[in-house]
């Protein structure tokens, strides 16, 4: 795969991007949720299909490389339109994370 990656792919850049495509209309919960909902079950068709025997090709792995994609840029912009900061969001789950496992050692 050949791709010209953004060199702005800091969280701060990421928000700026996806301003820069959706506009600063500010999405609420229930509205973030419906789409995040989209993203899950387009993952989830592909999870289901490989659980099926689905051959895994090229477009296949593509297409979830977007779908993952779309998770981390849609939700550093959700964060913002909540009205958090999503470096904070980022690091709250990394602490988080690293609690959780710490306790399962």
């Amino acid at each position: 795969m050949n791709y010209c990656y953004d060199t702005n792919m800091d969280i701060q850049g990421m928000l700026q991007g996806g301003r820069d495509i959706w506009g600063d209309t500010k999405l609420s919960l229930e509205e973030v949720l419906v789409r995040l909902n989209v993203v899950v079950g387009d993952i989830s068709r592909l999870a289901r299909d490989r659980q099926e025997g689905a051959p895994v090709s090229a477009a296949t792995e593509a297409e979830l490389q977007k779908e993952l994609g779309n998770v981390i840029f849609s939700m550093i912009r959700w964060c913002d339109d909540l009205g958090y900061s999503p470096q904070e969001c980022v690091e709250l789950a990394k602490r988080a994370q690293a609690a959780y496992m710490k306790k399962r050692r």
